[in-house]
């Protein structure tokens, strides 16, 4: 009887090992698609490069603005050709779900003009599609003090 609560718990820990792993790299794979979206933000500009990593049901929050909900109503927001190249941010952490298929990252933003630096805070909300590409679903952010004070 020992034996088989012993492979119970056995079988319990390996699954429960296995699910932490997966959540692991989950959790690299966005804090990775983070990084490569700012990375492309200071290329193509920040719009453009969150409208290149949107999930078709995005959603961006801004400070003073009404939510911009889909990802057609985002691309027509914003003047593709004028993109802000200035503004880059640094996931500092995020979660993912247990189901391994959403997450979150949070981070610091700075957005760089001719005379002032501007910092903030930002969280953006990520799906795992099928073909296992992670999307922004959700993406908003305030503004802070230097954070480096």
């Amino acid at each position: 009887m020992k034996l088989k609560y012993l492979l119970v718990f056995a079988i319990f820990w390996a699954c429960n090992e296995q699910t932490q792993n997966n959540k692991d790299q989950s959790l690299q794979q966005i804090i990775k698609a983070d990084t490569d979206a700012s990375k492309l933000a200071t290329e193509i500009g920040f719009n453009n490069a969150l409208l290149s990593v949107a999930d078709s049901s995005f959603v961006k929050l801004g400070n003073g603005q009404l939510p911009i909900v889909g990802k057609t109503a985002f691309a027509n927001s914003f003047d593709k050709d004028n993109d802000i190249k200035t503004i880059t941010w640094q996931p500092i952490n995020g979660e993912v779900a247990k189901s391994g298929e959403l997450g979150y990252s949070w981070g610091d933003w700075q957005f760089k003009t001719q005379d002032t630096t501007y910092y903030g805070n930002y969280v953006t909300i990520w799906k795992k599609k099928t073909d296992g590409i992670w999307k922004m679903c959700l993406d908003g952010g305030n503004s802070t003090p230097n954070p480096k004070l």
